[in-house]
C-alpha cells in the first residue's frame, strides 16, 4: 500500500504542479508597447465608445482565432477606430484567444486614453488607431531586440546561415495562406538555428515579401538571437526552439514505445500504468524545468527597453556588456594614433577590430570626467538597453582602475557634417538621400523621447552627431551620457548649459531650461542645414540684413521664395512640394515658444503623411534683426554675446515614464 500511496502522492503533486504551471502560463509574454500621446481621447467621447465596440469585436469572433488574424473597424468619421490582431502562426486557436482577450484588457492599462496603440506579445499583436491602418503596409515604428551574447565561433558562417534561413522563410511565407513560416537548420553538431517570419494577412504577396526583407535586413545577425517587430510583419531567430515545432510540421519523437494497457488485467495493468506514466511525468517535469530555465535566461540576456529597477545591481546581470581592457587595447592597437577617429570634449574615439573581425568605435573617457564608478555602471546599462536602428548602438563598457571606456558599433561613413558642409562631398547627398536622412533622424529622436519608454533628451543634436552607415542611413550618436559626465542637472533645468551654439533653443541657451522641445528646435535647425548644405552658425546677407540660417530662411519664407534655400547641387532633381513642406516643418520646429513647436511624434507624421495640414509658422526664436527694425514688429532681439559659453558634448536626461 505504501508504494501505491507514494505513487498517488506523486501523481497528485504532478497534477497540481502542472495545473499551477498552466495557470501561470495563461498570460501571454509581454514584449513591448507603443502608444503615442498625440491622439488622446476622453472616457466620455464617441471615440472611446467606438474603441470599446472595436475591442469587443476583436475578442468575440471565435472564427477569427482559428485564422489567427482579424481586422475590423467601429464607428463613423471622424471618430472611427480601426483595429486588428495577429497571432503567431504556430499557436492553437485557444492560445490565440487567450492572448487577444488578455491584450484587449491590457491595452487600457498600459495605454490609458491613447487613441493609437500597438501591443506586442510573444504570442500575438494588437493594434488600433484612428488612422486606417488596414491600408498602410509601411514598417512604421518598430521594436528591435537581441541577445547580448555574440557568436563566438564561425561568425561569418552564422551570419550567412541566419540570412539564408530567414530569407528562405520569407519566400515561403509570402506564398503561404497564413503568411507565416518557421524552420530550423543545424549550425554546429550541438547547435540548431530556429527562425520564424510572419506578415499580417491583409498584405499582398509582394507587400509581405518586401516587409519581411526590410525587417530581416535590420536583424542583428552577429548575435545568437534577435527579433524585429513592426506592425505589418515580424522576424525572429534564436539558437533554441522558441515556437511549437509540432505545429509547423517538425516531427516530434514519441514519449514512450510502451503499448497502452489492456483492460481486465488487474495488477499487470497497474504495473503498465506506472511504467508509462512515471517516465512521461519525469519527461514533462524536465521539459517544464528546461522551459523555465530558458525563459529565465532569455529575460536576462535580451535587451528590454525598460527602466532599471532601483536598488538592484543591474551591472551584474548585464553579462557581456562588460569588456576586458586588455582586449580593447589589443583591438585598438593600444589606442594608436593610426586608429584614432576623433577627439571630443570628454575623450578620444578610436577604431577597434576584434579577432572575430567585428569592428567597433571605442570612446576612452577622460580620467577627469568626474563621475563615480557606480553611477558610470548604472548609466551605461540604462543606455545599452536603448536599441533602435536610427541610434548608434552602445555595445558595452570597460571599467578598470581609472579607465572608463565606452564601446559603440562602428559606422563606416563618418558623420553627416563630413558630407553636408564640404563642397566636394555635397553631391554625394542628393535630395532623395537627404530626405531619407531627415526621416531617420526624426524617428531616432522620437524613439529617445517616447518609444523607448524612457524620456531621453539629447541636447546636442547636430550634423556632427549624426553618423551614416554603409547605406547612408542616419544613426544619432552621443546620446545618453549625461550622468556619466557628471553634469549638475534636474529633469527641467541645468546649472551648466552644454551643447553647440546655433542648435540650442532660446529657453535652454538663455535660462538652462530643457525639455523634449529643446531637441525639436535643434532638429529644425538641422533640417534647414540638410536642405541648404549651409551651417546655421554662419552669417547670411539678405535685403541689407544679416542673420543666421534660421533668420535667412524666415526672410525667404516671408518673401514667398523658400526654394532659394535649396542646395544648388540638387540642380532640378527634387520635388518642389516635398522640399517646401520640409522647410515649413523646420520653421515650426524653431518657433520661439517651446509650446508652439510640434512634438517629434507629430513631426514624423507630418513627414510621412502629406495630407496632414501644417500650422502657419510665426517668427522663429533667435531671430536676428537690424537696428532699424522695430521690436514690436519682429519680436525680441537676442544678441550673440548674451549667450552662455558652451562645450562640445551632449547631455541626456533619463527618466522613467
Amino acid at each position: 500500500m505504501s508504494g501505491y500511496a507514494s505513487f498517488g502522492s506523486f501523481f497528485i503533486f504532478l497534477f497540481f504542479f502542472l495545473t499551477s504551471f498552466r495557470a501561470s502560463a495563461q498570460d501571454p509574454n509581454y514584449v513591448y508597447h507603443i502608444c503615442p500621446n498625440t491622439t488622446n481621447y476622453s472616457r466620455n467621447s464617441s471615440y472611446f465608445t467606438n474603441l470599446r465596440t472595436l475591442l469587443s469585436f476583436l475578442s468575440s469572433d471565435s472564427r477569427s482565432f482559428s485564422n489567427g488574424f482579424y481586422s475590423t473597424a467601429a464607428g463613423q468619421n471622424p471618430d472611427v477606430v480601426f483595429g486588428l490582431f495577429l497571432c503567431r502562426g504556430d499557436l492553437s486557436p485557444e492560445v490565440c484567444r487567450r492572448c487577444v482577450n488578455f491584450s484587449v484588457n491590457d491595452t487600457l492599462n498600459r495605454c490609458p486614453n491613447q487613441g493609437e496603440v500597438t501591443l506586442y506579445y510573444d504570442e500575438c499583436m494588437l493594434i488600433y488607431s484612428s488612422r486606417n491602418i488596414l491600408l498602410n503596409s509601411s514598417l512604421g515604428s518598430g521594436v528591435i531586440m537581441w541577445n547580448t551574447q555574440n557568436v563566438t565561433s564561425n561568425q561569418t558562417g552564422f551570419i550567412d546561415l541566419v540570412s539564408s534561413t530567414m530569407n528562405q522563410a520569407a519566400l515561403e511565407a509570402e506564398n503561404s495562406s497564413r503568411k507565416f513560416d518557421a524552420r530550423k537548420v543545424k549550425f554546429t553538431a550541438s547547435q540548431t538555428l530556429y527562425g520564424l517570419v510572419q506578415c499580417t494577412r491583409d498584405l499582398t504577396t509582394q507587400e509581405c515579401l518586401s516587409c519581411l526583407q526590410r525587417t530581416i535586413n535590420q536583424l542583428p545577425t552577429d548575435k545568437i538571437g534577435g527579433r524585429f517587430l513592426v506592425q505589418s510583419c515580424n522576424a525572429r531567430y534564436e539558437l533554441y526552439a522558441f515556437y511549437n515545432e509540432s505545429a509547423v510540421g517538425t516531427p516530434q519523437p514519441p514519449l514512450s514505445s510502451a503499448p497502452p494497457p489492456r483492460p481486465g488485467k488487474g495488477g499487470n495493468s497497474t504495473v503498465i500504468i506506472i511504467s508509462v506514466v512515471v517516465p512521461i511525468s519525469v519527461i514533462i517535469l524536465l521539459s517544464v524545468a528546461v522551459f523555465i530555465v530558458r525563459r529565465a535566461k532569455k529575460k536576462k540576456t535580451i535587451y528590454e527597453t525598460e527602466p532599471l529597477t532601483e536598488g538592484k545591481d543591474d551591472i551584474t546581470t548585464a553579462g557581456s556588456l562588460q569588456f576586458d581592457f586588455k582586449a580593447i587595447e589589443a583591438a585598438t592597437d593600444k589606442f594608436s594614433e593610426s586608429n584614432k577617429l576623433g577627439q571630443g570634449g570628454f575623450g578620444a574615439v578610436y577604431k577597434g577590430t576584434f579577432p572575430s573581425g567585428v569592428q567597433v568605435a571605442v570612446k576612452r573617457l577622460s580620467k577627469t570626467s568626474g563621475q563615480g564608478e557606480r553611477e558610470f555602471e548604472n548609466e551605461v546599462v540604462v543606455v545599452a538597453k536603448l536599441q533602435y536602428r536610427n541610434l548608434v548602438r552602445l555595445l558595452g563598457f570597460c571599467l578598470e582602475g581609472q579607465e572608463k571606456v565606452l564601446v559603440y558599433e562602428f559606422v563606416p561613413n563618418k558623420s553627416l557634417d563630413y558630407f553636408l558642409f564640404d563642397s566636394t562631398m555635397q553631391s554625394q547627398l542628393d535630395w532623395t538621400t537627404r530626405y531619407k536622412i531627415i526621416g531617420g533622424i526624426a524617428r531616432g529622436i522620437l524613439y529617445l523621447h517616447q518609444d523607448s519608454r524612457l524620456t531621453i533628451i539629447h541636447r546636442d543634436l547636430k550634423a556632427g552627431n549624426v553618423l551614416l552607415d554603409a547605406d547612408m542611413n542616419p544613426k544619432v550618436a552621443d546620446f545618453g551620457m549625461a550622468r556619466i559626465f557628471g553634469m549638475d542637472q534636474t529633469e527641467a533645468n541645468t546649472n551648466r548649459v552644454v551643447g553647440t551654439y546655433g542648435y540650442m533653443s532660446p529657453e535652454y541657451a538663455m535660462y538652462g531650461q530643457f525639455s523634449t522641445k529643446s531637441d525639436v528646435y535643434s532638429f529644425g535647425v538641422l533640417v534647414l542645414e540638410i536642405i541648404s548644405g549651409k551651417k546655421n552658425s554662419s552669417l547670411y546677407q539678405m535685403d541689407g540684413h544679416s542673420g543666421n540660417l534660421v533668420t535667412y530662411t524666415w526672410r525667404l519664407w516671408s518673401n514667398g521664395s523658400p526654394l532659394e534655400l535649396v542646395d544648388p547641387s540638387f540642380q532640378e532633381n527634387y520635388q518642389t512640394d516635398e522640399i517646401t513642406r520640409c522647410i515649413h516643418i523646420a520653421l515650426l520646429c524653431v518657433q520661439e515658444e517651446a509650446e508652439d513647436r510640434p512634438t517629434m511624434s507629430a513631426i514624423v507624421q507630418m513627414l510621412t503623411t502629406s495630407s496632414i495640414s501644417l500650422a502657419v509658422p510665426q517668427q522663429p526664436g533667435f531671430f536676428f534683426r537690424s537696428r532699424d527694425e522695430q521690436v514690436g514688429k519682429v519680436g525680441p532681439y537676442v544678441h550673440t554675446s548674451a549667450l552662455y559659453s558652451v562645450g562640445d558634448a551632449s547631455i541626456t536626461s533619463v527618466d522613467p515614464r
